[in-house]
């Protein structure tokens, strides 16, 4: 619904937007709004990746690990197509909104989707090329290896789709509509868990294609969201539309979205780093350890999906907010996120780190890796509410198009974890000062994060001029 128009008296008569509930609505009811539909979504992908591991592992062992070595790349993908560059492309459009400039949002949309073209077959063209090397890299071999690259290869080989999925999404997130990506999304995990357990296993009317299968069901997932939100843009049901009449390539448009899409895509990079050197760190405190980090790290897996829902909400609050020049709007949309990303993701922490036995008995009875997940929730478990507050402010961050600092919140982790677990290793330190170190290191990211958003100035210069409406003109 597009906002209308209404006078309000401030030194002389002048008008306003104010029907526009991104800029005027109560926050918190908005923004709980907001989150709900992408928390789903991004519950139902979550769950697809539990239920993929469930029938790859059907398939046998090394058809198992060669899923665990394409994960963290998958993963990879999905983070920058839809929380770094995508959050880019919801700020963009979103601020432009607010300044009440719905033709440069539509062609902001148009060169989001160029730039989903480019990095969706850049990927591809990476990931078949150096593929092999990476997989090695990360400890693949022999038949794991083998099955590793059949579902790389098949799953890659469709990045344009993921990449347009998650593009196109934040396209019509930027005008603060929630419901639809989310719904699509929502409806491309059913498929995905229908198609390639069916086409895995050879389910029903479907062949037995193994790994092959599983990946083709991804794909096939993938394109057809991509597919349903381009015919939605283009439909004209959209605030924001894709009109390919009225297209010209402007490198202001695309700076405009890089600068925070771009810079947002380290983050990701550096989420996927320390997850690899933890995971390595802690294997050689022995494979009882590291069972036990890996149910924790489980529990995180479903936790992010909370905070992500909550931060991709506040990107069009706090852009449109921006783009109004309502500054401290925004930063009260800013805080009202990462309270309540706090509240939740920090409340589940607290239960496991008082009571750790109420999810890891859910994958293990053995007493050794039982105690290892204890000491991993007890010291990791109650630094989730700032973890959950710094996601979600690093999402508000790009709404404002301040993302540097957040995004040196998360060089910080990753520096503590590798320096601090490289110094544990080499001398003969209990498992649990590890466990200790990666608390600190969430915790850590948090408070930083916190701090760029209450130091870093929001105040914007006016890049983008605001039109001039009928009556303003007429003095």
């Amino acid at each position: 619904m597009r906002p209308t128009l209404t006078a309000t008296p401030a030194n002389g008569a002048e008008l306003r937007v104010l029907a526009n509930p991104l800029l005027s609505a109560p926050i918190f009811p908005t923004l709980l709004r907001l989150s709900l539909p992408n928390m789903f979504a991004m519950l139902a992908l979550a769950s697809v990746a539990i239920a993929e591991t469930g029938y790859v592992g059907l398939l046998g062992t090394a058809s198992l690990a060669g899923l665990a070595m394409v994960f963290p790349m998958v993963m990879l993908t999905t983070m920058m197509s839809s929380g770094a560059m995508g959050g880019g492309v919801s700020s963009a459009i979103s601020r432009a909104l607010g300044a009440r400039q719905e033709e440069r949002a539509s062609a902001l949309a148009m060169h989001a989707l160029v730039i989903g073209c480019v990095a969706g077959l850049a990927s591809t063209v990476l990931m078949l090329k150096f593929g092999p090397a990476i997989y090695s890299l990360l400890g693949g071999k022999g038949t794991a290896l083998e099955q590793a690259l059949i579902y790389s290869n098949v799953v890659f080989l469709g990045a344009l789709g993921m990449w347009l999925t998650n593009t196109l999404a934040s396209v019509v997130r930027g005008g603060g509509n929630m419901k639809i990506p989310s719904l699509t999304l929502a409806v491309a995990a059913l498929v995905q868990v229908v198609l390639g357990g069916g086409l895995g296993l050879g389910l029903g009317p479907f062949p037995k294609w193994g790994m092959t299968g599983i990946a083709l069901g991804q794909v096939i997932a993938a394109n057809g969201g991509a597919l349903f939100l381009l015919c939605y843009l283009i439909s004209g049901r959209s605030r924001v539309r894709l009109d390919f009449r009225k297209f010209d390539l402007n490198a202001e448009m695309f700076r405009d979205i890089l600068k925070v899409g771009g810079l947002a895509c380290i983050s990701p990079l550096q989420t996927v780093l320390a997850v690899l050197v933890v995971t390595r760190l802690v294997s050689a405190f022995g494979t009882e350890a590291l069972a036990g980090y890996g149910i924790g790290a489980r529990l995180e897996f479903l936790l992010i999906p909370i905070a992500f829902g909550i931060g991709v909400a506040c990107v069009p609050m706090v852009g449109m907010a921006i783009g109004a020049e309502d500054v401290v709007r925004a930063r009260n949309v800013a805080w009202t996120g990462g309270a309540l990303a706090a509240a939740l993701v920090g409340s589940v922490g607290l239960i496991v780190a008082v009571f750790p036995e109420a999810w890891a008995k859910l994958f293990t009875s053995e007493p050794v890796v039982l105690a290892s997940a204890h000491a991993y929730f007890n010291w990791v478990g109650p630094c989730y509410p700032l973890y959950g507050l710094g996601l979600c402010l690093y999402f508000a961050s790009q709404g404002a198009g301040k993302v540097l600092w957040p995004v040196l919140a998360g060089t910080l982790r990753l520096v503590m974890v590798a320096a601090g677990g490289w110094w544990l290793t080499s001398w003969p330190a209990p498992v649990w000062l590890m466990f200790a170190l990666v608390g600190a290191a969430m915790a850590a990211y948090g408070v930083a994060t916190a701090a760029a958003i209450y130091f870093v100035s929001w105040n914007v210069k006016k890049a983008i001029a605001r039109p001039a409406l009928a009556s303003e003109a007429n003095g």
